[in-house]
């Protein structure tokens, strides 16, 4: 059987507060700006304005993601 290795150094990952599940979660990066919560998989957008947040993606934001993910 052959072992997979996987080098997670590349991997966008930030602490935020997820408003799906009410929590503070570690968000992973699906494509930039756009973050899925490690605690409910809801996925969030980044929003800066003086300062980061995390925002629940619209449909319009889900359309996109559907058109443009697998670009990164």
């Amino acid at each position: 059987m052959k072992k997979l290795s996987f080098n997670f150094q590349n991997i966008d990952t930030v602490q935020g507060y997820c408003h799906q599940c009410d929590e503070e979660s570690i968000l992973v990066a699906i494509v930039t700006e756009f973050y899925r919560c490690t605690n409910c998989g809801a996925d969030t957008k980044q929003h800066i304005n003086g300062k980061i947040r995390y925002i629940q993606l619209t449909d319009a934001d889900k359309e996109w993601l559907r058109k443009n993910g697998e670009k990164r």
